[in-house]
Formats: structure tokens, sequence, C-alpha cells
């Protein structure tokens, strides 16, 4: 099986690497072209990836065809490959923000199977998270194939559209504040003597071993809270001290306002 890049951007670039960390594909089997020459070309030779000459010869040569272009121009490379999706052979995966399966479906043709997706850049290192949907036409094979890319290069979680916008909230913008938290914690760090690529690597590691406790526990994250927290304790004094200056309250209002600006409001 192949799978085709139409445009090859920073988050196509993220997904392509994770493929080949997770050699989920032979770098040759990953076809991409994008609408400048000097942006594909060194990129697929420096990976052993199939340069194509056109987006047509992408799907042409692909069974799952990725679409990775920006949101302006995205219906346009839609109609320009139409012809080549229009047997239904081809799974169409659009990473297109704010693209919906309805008019995807109105451009590349109704009987065209389509799963829409928004992968967060963590899929570059094996550890995204990717909200699915897809229309009616994928099914079986096909579905698994097309689910299969994202689930091998991280996690996928299946959203009604409507839930997109939260989603990319959650997921899509978290990764900005959550590199956020890490440098502060260093910068603390820091601020009490150690260096900061020391105090980046115990903030960082920290973060990550409690990720994996929450996914790997039944427990909600306030209950591995009160597992950590003696009472009395220091952790306690922290939390409280973190509280009192808002902490809790802030990271919801940035949460709000990635949703409001999202939606087209201001932030």
């Amino acid at each position: 099986m192949k799978i085709g890049f139409i445009g090859v951007g920073g988050m196509a670039q993220a997904i392509i690497g994770g493929l080949l960390q997770a050699k989920t594909f032979a770098p040759a089997d990953i076809v991409v072209h994008s609408h400048r020459q000097e942006s594909y070309g060194p990129y697929a030779a420096a990976h052993g990836l199939t340069p194509v000459a056109s987006n047509a010869d992408v799907v042409t040569a692909s069974d799952l065809v990725v679409l990775a272009v920006t949101p302006n121009v995205a219906v346009d490379v839609l109609q320009e490959v139409e012809p080549q999706l229009a047997d239904g052979d081809k799974v169409l995966i659009s990473i297109v923000a704010g693209l919906s399966l309805e008019q995807l479906a109105n451009v590349a043709g109704e009987n065209v199977p389509i799963l829409r997706t928004l992968p967060n850049v963590n899929v570059e290192v094996g550890a995204g998270m990717t909200a699915v949907a897809a229309n009616d036409q994928l099914t079986g094979d096909n579905l698994t194939a097309a689910l299969r890319v994202f689930n091998t290069i991280g996690s996928t979680t299946a959203l009604a559209e409507d839930q997109f916008g939260v989603f990319s909230a959650l997921a899509g913008s978290s990764p900005a504040y959550i590199d956020f938290f890490i440098d502060s914690l260093s910068r603390a760090g820091v601020k009490h003597g150690l260096s900061k690529d020391q105090a980046t690597q115990i903030a960082a590691q920290a973060t990550l071993g409690s990720a994996k406790m929450v996914l790997a526990s039944d427990k909600i994250p306030f209950a591995l809270i009160d597992q950590v927290a003696s009472p009395g304790g220091s952790t306690v004094a922290g939390l409280l001290a973190m509280e009192e200056a808002g902490f809790m309250t802030a990271v919801v209002k940035g949460i709000d306002a990635t949703i409001k600006r999202d939606a087209g409001g201001p932030a």
C-alpha cells in the first residue's frame, strides 16, 4: 500500500516523520508533491521518498491520499484531482482545518471514501493525538488502513465534526501550552540553582511520566494528585500556592480563548 501527500508543509512532514520512525511505510511508498519543486524535491531526496510531478500523479500512484494543503487552496486542489478520485478506489484523508466531510465530498465526489482528521504535531515522535471522522463510504479494510496511519504514530479518537473545535484546543494548541508549562518548571529550577538543560530535562521527563500515569490508570487525574500530595507536605503547599495564583482558572481561560478564536471570534 502506498500513501501520497499533496502538500509537504509542517504537519505533513510531522506525519511523514512519524510514519518513517514507526516503519509503517517504506520510504519509497510515500509519494509527495507540492506546488513548489524546491519544497518537495530536496525533502523527498533526503528521506528516500517518491516525488511526482503533479497532484494528479500523487492520486494515481497512491492508495491513501493525504490532502495537506492550506484551507485557502484546498477546494482548487480537490477540483484538480477530482477525475483521479472519481472511481472511488482511493481513500482521501484530509488534514485541512475547517473543511467538513460534506464540503470535501461536494468537491471530490460523493462516492469517495473520506477520513477527516485533525492531528497534532506530536505525531512526529509517534505520540500524536488525532481526531477522526469518516464518511459513510469509508468502511472495512479501507477504514482500517486509514486509521492505521494515525494509530501507528499516536492515538485516535472518533468525534462528531462539531466537536473538532474543542479537540483543536485540547490537543492541537495544547502542545504549546504544555511546552510553556515545562519551560516554567525549568525556569523555577534555574531560579534554585539548576542549569537550564538539567531543569528542562527533569521537567520534561516528569511531565511525560505523569501523562503516561494518567493514561495507564483508571483513576481521574485528581486522584493521582492525592497519591503524591502527603498531608501537610511540600506538594500540598505548592498546589495551594499555584491555585491561589489562579492556575486552574488560567488554564480554562486559555482553552476558552483558543476555542473562541478558532470559531472566528476575538480571543
